[in-house]
């Protein structure tokens, strides 16, 4: 028998540094990578050699490209992770400090690469990503140790020592935290902990079936819920969001689009998400601003590159004008 679903419709800013009571202050921390964008007719399933119509480099990572789009969004964002002591990771620090994010938590170790993906993109708007990070960048946390966290925080699953600090700072200071879940290279225990400390929780479709071990939605949500979490869903693409509310599944779609091109939709609905968390926001009426931005995202070229702005969604969607 197959599970109900409840159907519930959708409905750039230079930042100095995060205020403790402002609204809309997110602290994210997680991956920052270097991608080369290649756009192809289609994305071969079989070893062969293609010729690109267009090749693009951007700094993308999950909670990065998110920092970005909370401060197009209006929000204030701050960025914590680690890169190598290299031109990519000079590049991507800058990039981020242009977008009005701040890098003071942002680490470069001697001797060591940035992380770097190629990312394949058919006509379709669908992609196919090859990401590499060095093994051996030092996991150690202990320097991350960040006065203020503004009203929210954003992970991902890249650093799991240093999510796992900031995460339990949020619990104590008893601010949102939003987990973007997507597939992990750490092992399952890692992952389990930061799911377990977030209170927000969202997967991507392939990260949720690699943590939970099955594709069936319902099952994989009900296998990740702990007690504590406020959210526990999971982003599939053109079907928007599903999560569980009193472990009923339910859906919320994003707005109709064309799609240009996917990449960096998710991490545009987690950013959105954690701004509108930090902001206080209602629950669904956060998940309908996410859905949007996403959506607007898509109809976009460029990962980082097609995020929006305030100003631009309040055109897609007036009922997300700011004030």
């Amino acid at each position: 028998m197959s599970t109900p679903i409840v159907s519930i419709s959708s409905i750039p800013k230079r930042v100095r540094h995060l205020s403790e009571h402002g609204a809309g202050g997110v602290f994210c921390i997680g991956l920052a990578i270097q991608d080369t964008l290649l756009s192809v007719a289609e994305i071969p399933r079989q070893p062969v050699k293609l010729y690109a119509k267009a090749r693009q480099e951007i700094g993308g990572g999950p909670a990065a490209t998110a920092s970005v789009a909370i401060s197009r969004l209006g929000g204030r964002a701050a960025f914590a992770g680690r890169l190598g002591d290299d031109a990519i990771g000079t590049a991507l620090r800058a990039e981020l400090a242009a977008e009005g994010v701040d890098t003071q938590w942002l680490r470069q170790f001697a001797g060591h690469k940035s992380p770097g993906s190629v990312i394949l993109v058919d006509e379709a708007g669908e992609r196919l990503i090859v990401a590499y990070a060095d093994p051996d960048l030092p996991s150690d946390a202990g320097w991350l140790d960040p006065e203020r966290l503004g009203d929210g925080v954003l992970c991902d699953l890249s650093w799991p020592q240093g999510a796992l600090k900031v995460l339990g700072a949020a619990r104590k200071r008893k601010i949102p935290s939003v987990l973007d879940a997507d597939i992990s290279r750490h092992g399952h225990e890692h992952a389990a902990a930061l799911v377990e400390a977030a209170d927000h929780v969202v997967f991507s479709r392939p990260g949720l079936a690699q943590f939970a071990g099955t594709d069936d939605i319902a099952a994989g949500l009900r296998s990740a819920a702990r007690p504590s979490h406020k959210l526990i869903g999971v982003t599939d693409g053109a079907a928007g969001l599903y999560w569980l509310s009193d472990g009923e599944l339910v859906n919320a779609r994003p707005p109709s689009v064309t799609v240009v091109d996917t990449v960096g939709a998710g991490d545009a609905f987690h950013g959105a998400l954690a701004v509108a968390l930090a902001r206080r926001w209602p629950l669904e009426r956060a998940i309908a601003f996410s859905n949007a931005v996403a959506a607007l995202k898509c109809t976009k070229p460029g990962g980082r590159a097609g995020l929006p702005n305030a100003e631009e969604l309040a055109r897609f969607d007036p009922a997300f004008a700011l004030s």
